[in-house]
């Protein structure tokens, strides 16, 4: 298909890039190399104060948000979300840094393309379909230089002026596989809707002057290898829908200018003999004694979301059959490391995909029980009723659940449905496929716990000092300088420890060869190297050391509430669940960290200020539930991320995921 065209395109553009960099770079040494003077000469130029060139690189493009309404006449089935590309830039440049000083001004345009190809996705007729964009700009970068070391090295940063170039698009969708001679394929293409003609962005980076003519001739050539880094703020190419661009570029500038002639000294003169110069330094780590791992509570979304225009159980569901339901209890889902949030989402997934095996275990432990299931569906009340029976026909088939303990319904449309929103419709009546599962018993929906007394378990810490618990030293320079060097520890009461030899720049010890049988010690490091005519250098440094222990863990709580579609007030349900469980877990003189989020349906300003709506009820509930038990030794932190792709507790392809990206994190930490 053509997308897999473009990509060996944009493979064969970076690898001809990359090799195109590196022969600059290459060249540069070995042209300094060459026109290194034996002796030093007597007319100097400085560095040009002004410069002219071009400039070429790789944009790395990476797409994020959703597409799918991609011109008045095509719109996708199924909407588009990551994706990535390489594109190219090219155009003049032109550069004002004075010689030896730290400021500086750059400007440069040109050529901007940031085309990208899609992640692939599946349509309701199960056809693979493929996206791909050509899009491109005259870019405008003024940038300010920063040189902090007044050397070669620099940083810039700036604002990007783009002027729309090429907005074209080609979609692609196969046939299903079962199925090959039921449709033709469908391939279109055209101009992308709705194109804001300009955008204002920003870039920051970092480059490196290398000179490829000797400081002897006035005129002097400059090869500048480069990154910089262009966020996503301002790169929404569309007036609809979420689509943004982050783009990496890397590449290199060639410059030229005419430098200032400086006197330098004389041929004759002679060049001293290098000193032996070594930056030594000691790194002691604190080797905390307590770390923290978190008591999770995962809430259970009571959704079944189906795919449009089936009855049918999605893949990504875990079913069972009766052989496995035997063995299966809640209690075996997995164990989960908790020490941080890093991964939550997919231990939350693990057990949402389990939500049907849970019901049934549950249910069959609680024989009194009964739920109803409500189907719903864009495409009538039948189709809704053929949902919810699947579901039963599950519970009833696999788990042995008695039919008369499971009613069920169909409608049109749910009772609470997320097509009260007014964007990106599509998206949001997939949401309304679903079957709800209703039920008075608590038992049947309540959250699922994990920590040491809880099915999922706690995390288990070494008993191993692990590597960056070691006390490091480091000798920057004395490979080159010295045949070799040791080291003198020596403690506050004046005994002193004695290593090496070393060869290297750097070493490590651990603490308890420093230490012996002492918790922790004030010491001074003592550097003593051996040049090569055979005379000493000795440099010192101060550290406290610290013997490490394997930490004592504190256990911390985890709560999450979920919220609806665009509404920053929780159920009359999780209202309650906030002032009854989650108010009295908190320790006395602890802390409540509160962290608001969004799906990205809709505008990002928008999503940022519900997601401060939604942290600051959560944290007004709490405040509520401490104030009517007198308590005032609580402290609050409170974040809100929005729709922030990096920050997101799930991906927002799915239903589901959009469904739990409505959330409010709450982690509650002991005293410290």
């Amino acid at each position: 298909m053509k997308t897999k065209i473009d990509q060996k395109t944009s493979t064969h553009l970076s690898r001809s890039l990359y090799n195109l960099i590196a022969f600059f770079c290459i060249s540069a040494v070995i042209f300094t190399t060459m026109q290194a003077p034996a002796y030093a000469q007597e007319t100097q130029y400085e560095r040009p104060a002004w410069m002219f060139g071009v400039t070429g690189g790789a944009n790395f493009n990476f797409y994020q948000g959703t597409t799918q309404n991609l011109s008045d006449e095509v719109f996708a089935p199924q909407a588009f979300g990551h994706g990535d590309g390489i594109g190219l830039f090219v155009g003049p440049m032109i550069e004002y840094r004075r010689p030896n000083s730290v400021l500086g001004f750059r400007l440069q345009a040109g050529y901007d393309s940031r085309r990208g190809s899609w992640d692939q996705v599946t349509t309701p007729c199960n056809c693979p379909a493929d996206l791909s964009t050509g899009l491109s700009y005259i870019s405008v970068e003024p940038s300010l230089i920063v040189a902090p070391f007044k050397s070669n090295f620099h940083l810039f940063a700036g604002p990007r002026l783009a002027f729309g170039l090429n907005k074209s698009f080609e979609y692609e969708q196969g046939v299903n596989p079962d199925f090959p001679n039921s449709s033709q394929p469908v391939n279109e293409s055209g101009d992308f809707s709705n194109m804001d003609k300009t955008q204002l962005s920003m870039q920051i980076g970092a480059g490196l002057d290398i000179p490829i003519s000797s400081s002897s001739k006035q005129t002097q050539f400059m090869l500048t290898p480069f990154v910089s880094f262009q966020p996503y703020f301002g790169q929404t190419p569309r007036s609809i829908e979420t689509w943004n661009v982050t783009t990496i570029r890397a590449g290199v500038s060639i410059k030229l200018g005419k430098g200032k002639r400086i006197e330098t000294a004389s041929p004759m003169a002679m060049t001293p003999v290098r000193a032996a110069s070594v930056n030594f330094t000691v790194s002691s780590p604190v080797n905390e004694t307590v770390n923290v791992s978190f008591i999770e509570t995962f809430p259970l979304r009571n959704y079944v979301f189906f795919d449009q225009g089936s009855t049918m159980i999605p893949d990504r569901y875990i079913t069972l059959n009766k052989e496995q339901v035997a063995n299966f209890s809640e209690d075996q889902l997995g164990r989960f490391n908790q020490i941080t949030a890093s991964g939550r989402s997919a231990r939350q997934m693990t057990v949402y995909y389990n939500i049907l095996n849970i019901l049934g275990d549950r249910m069959a432990t609680n024989p009194g029980t009964t739920i109803n299931l409500v189907g719903s569906s864009d495409q009538g009340i039948q189709e809704a009723r053929k949902r919810a029976e699947s579901v039963k026909s599950y519970l009833v088939n696999t788990f042995g659940i008695r039919g008369s303990r499971i009613t069920t319904d169909g409608v049109d449309k749910p009772s609470i449905s997320s097509t009260r929103g007014n964007t990106e419709l599509a998206l949001l009546r997939h949401e309304d496929n679903r079957v709800s599962i209703e039920s008075n018993s608590l038992a049947l929906l309540k959250e699922y716990q994990t920590g040491p007394d809880a099915p999922l378990g706690s995390v288990a810490l070494s008993e191993q000092a692990p590597l960056d618990s070691y006390v490091t030293i480091n000798a920057a320079g004395a490979a080159n300088d010295f045949k070799s060097w040791k080291l003198e520890v020596r403690d506050e009461n004046g005994r002193m420890k004695t290593f090496g030899p070393y060869y290297r720049d750097n070493v490590r010890l651990s603490g308890k060869s420093i230490l012996g049988d002492r918790s922790r010690g004030d010491y001074t490091f003592t550097m003593v190297g051996e040049t090569q005519n055979g005379s000493k250098v000795r440099e010192k440094a101060q550290a406290e050391v610290v013997l490490w222990v394997n930490p004592v863990v504190e256990h911390g709580k985890r709560y999450s509430v979920l919220y609806e579609f665009n509404n920053s007030k929780p159920t009359a349900a999780y209202e309650k669940y906030l002032l009854d469980v989650v108010t009295p877990a908190i320790p006395v003189n602890g802390t409540v960290v509160i962290q608001g989020y969004s799906d990205t349906i809709g505008d990002r300003a928008h999503n940022q200020r519900l997601s401060e709506a939604r942290a600051a009820n959560v944290r007004d509930i709490i405040q509520k539930g401490l104030t009517q038990a007198g308590r005032t030794d609580v402290k609050f932190e409170v974040k809100s991320h929005g729709e922030v792709i990096p920050q997101s507790q799930f991906s927002n392809t799915l239903p589901e995921e959009r469904f739990y990206n409505r959330t409010v994190l709450i982690d509650i930490l002991p005293k410290k």
